[in-house]
């Protein structure tokens, strides 16, 4: 299956956040378990970078951050509300904290370990939204700051995909920075989280 993938290398991700947010639409993540190896093509992002009140590097590094201050292509995994599990690109240089929120992914290989992973069988809600989307691909803490420009349990992938047709947004969920423009999605996707308005 990961035959039919190439390994995104970091000089193939924008040193910028904005750009790498847009970048990664329609590249995947693939997920290696157990199980097999499961992934999905990314559908949904949003930014946060640098200086940006909404994000956790706002107020500097922390040990629970440390990850979005890494080299860009580290995964940073945080829980949420106590509850689930959210994955991260980080996407600057060194010591500079910044990332992109995976919001959605599309599913591709392993469908039915990430339904039992999820105890859900609707494709279309599998991986809709960033908890899920962790859940399907059984990520938790113990791939926080993990190299996604190498093979190993997680890392991001290209095909010969089309290039995709991306649309932006103002983000999801949010108190703060709540109307800039840094959400961005694949047009005509049937797998976006979110309301319609913002996928037209």
């Amino acid at each position: 299956m990961t035959d039919d993938y190439e390994l995104l290398a970091r000089n193939d991700l924008p040193l910028d956040t904005v750009q790498l947010a847009r970048g990664l639409i329609g590249r995947i993540a693939v997920r290696e378990t157990p199980d097999g190896v499961l992934s999905g093509r990314i559908v949904e992002t949003e930014a946060y970078p640098v200086g940006d009140a909404a994000g956790h590097a706002y107020r500097g590094e922390t040990r629970r951050n440390r990850a979005l201050f890494l080299k860009r292509g580290h995964a940073y995994v945080y829980l949420a509300y106590g509850v689930s599990w959210m994955l991260n690109v980080s996407s600057e240089e060194v010591g500079v904290g910044a990332g992109v929120l995976i919001r959605a992914l599309e599913p591709m290989g392993g469908i039915p370990a990430m339904q039992r992973n999820r105890g859900v069988e609707n494709l279309r809600d599998l991986m809709r939204g960033p908890g899920r989307l962790a859940a399907a691909l059984d990520i938790d803490r113990r791939l926080d700051g993990i190299d996604l420009c190498e093979k190993g349990p997680l890392w991001l992938a290209r095909d010969h995909h089309e290039a995709p047709d991306v649309g932006t947004s103002t983000r999801i969920g949010l108190s703060r920075e709540t109307e800039r423009p840094l959400r961005f999605y694949l047009r005509g996707s049937g797998f976006l989280s979110g309301p319609k308005a913002l996928n037209a």
